[in-house]
């Protein structure tokens, strides 16, 4: 029997561990699905993101509690298609009843972006339930990549604004100040990093994101002569604000996973802070992303010392050299705009397993 995959019919599941990542790539996923006409129920832990991050919601998606250990669902309240983010377990209670249904929903287990052969070689494949309350199901891998053999990326276009965003130019000079959006963990290179930005001839404004990036920076400036760098310290930002900001910058410092989509979409030089792991498995992970994006050898080296464990010294940002990061950053933007996005390709695989 064919389950007939009607609107008001997918749930996603999201935990929120440390960052704001997770829950910020499935309200971008639920947003989109929405767009094109579905209902879509988040189940969340930790909706308190959400207040900045989308304070006017979305017409089609419904945010609810993370369901408790004792509550009880039957199968009318299943959705059609399950979502199950990033390894985060579904509740019990949840699995049950999706046993229950006459047809079983479409389970995805939607992985984190990565360009590595592995998740290639698993993006759509099976993972049949052996145990548990959800035993004889079926959840698909589902993996965010780059190219036509990955779930692809949540690119859309129409949300990248060219409008008005106010930058303070009160430090002024010969050239215009370099604006730089700062989005990081806590990379060892920072004093380091701040103590070359402060020897360019130019004028350097920073724009710091709330949070961590913002608490890494004020630790940071002490150790810093800064008479040459103004500070920007923002308030936590909506993904609309954060998508304009990022549209206006001369470079971008970008982490973990939703904000180097947008910075992708922007076509501006940006620098990623991949999330560290503590086996290093994080950077083989950067590794096969500047591989597979062909990133010039400046791109490389920057990347990999940012994001060492140890400080080291970037290249200085001359001219040339932003010349070139713009290239490539350029090219990324023209190759998504090109492709297919990760929701587009997610309902055709949903419409293909249903």
């Amino acid at each position: 029997m064919t389950r007939v995959i009607l609107s008001a019919d997918w749930a996603l599941f999201c935990r929120v561990i440390d960052n704001h990542g997770d829950l910020g790539v499935c309200w971008r996923l639920a947003t989109q699905l929405a767009e094109r006409g579905l209902t879509v129920v988040l189940y969340t832990d930790d909706d308190s993101s959400l207040r900045w991050m989308a304070p006017m919601g979305c017409a089609g998606v419904k945010v609810q509690p993370w369901p408790a250990v004792d509550d009880v669902f039957v199968s009318s309240q299943v959705a059609g298609v399950v979502i199950e983010a990033f390894g985060c377990e579904l509740p019990t209670c949840y699995q049950a009843a999706m046993a229950s249904c006459p047809v079983a929903p479409v389970w995805i287990n939607l992985e984190y972006f990565s360009l590595e052969a592995s998740a290639q070689r698993n993006h759509g494949l099976p993972s049949p339930v052996l145990s548990g309350p959800a035993q004889g199901l079926t959840k698909w891998f589902y993996y965010p990549g780059w190219g036509q053999h990955s779930g692809g990326l949540l690119t859309d276009f129409r949300r990248q604004i060219s409008g008005h965003l106010d930058l303070d130019d009160a430090v002024t000079s010969d050239a215009p100040p370099l604006h730089i959006s700062v989005f990081c963990y806590e990379p060892a290179g920072l004093v380091l990093w701040l103590k070359q930005l402060s020897r360019l001839p130019r004028k350097v404004q920073l724009h710091v994101t709330a949070g961590r990036a913002t608490r890494a920076v004020r630790s940071a400036i002490s150790a810093v002569h800064m008479s040459t760098i103004s500070v920007d310290f923002l308030d936590y930002l909506s993904q609309a604000d954060y998508d304009n900001l990022l549209s206006r910058m001369d470079l971008n410092l970008v982490r973990g996973e939703d904000s180097l989509v947008r910075a992708m979409c922007a076509g501006k030089p940006f620098l990623w802070h991949i999330y560290p792991q503590h086996d290093g498995a994080h950077i083989p992970k950067l590794q096969a992303f500047l591989a597979q994006t062909q990133a010039p050898s400046s791109v490389v080296q920057a990347h990999l010392a940012w994001n060492a464990s140890e400080p080291q010294e970037l290249s200085d940002l001359t001219p040339d050299l932003l010349a070139e990061w713009a290239d490539w950053a350029t090219h990324l933007q023209t190759v998504l705009e090109k492709e297919t996005g990760l929701t587009q390709r997610l309902m055709g695989f949903v419409a293909a397993k249903g």
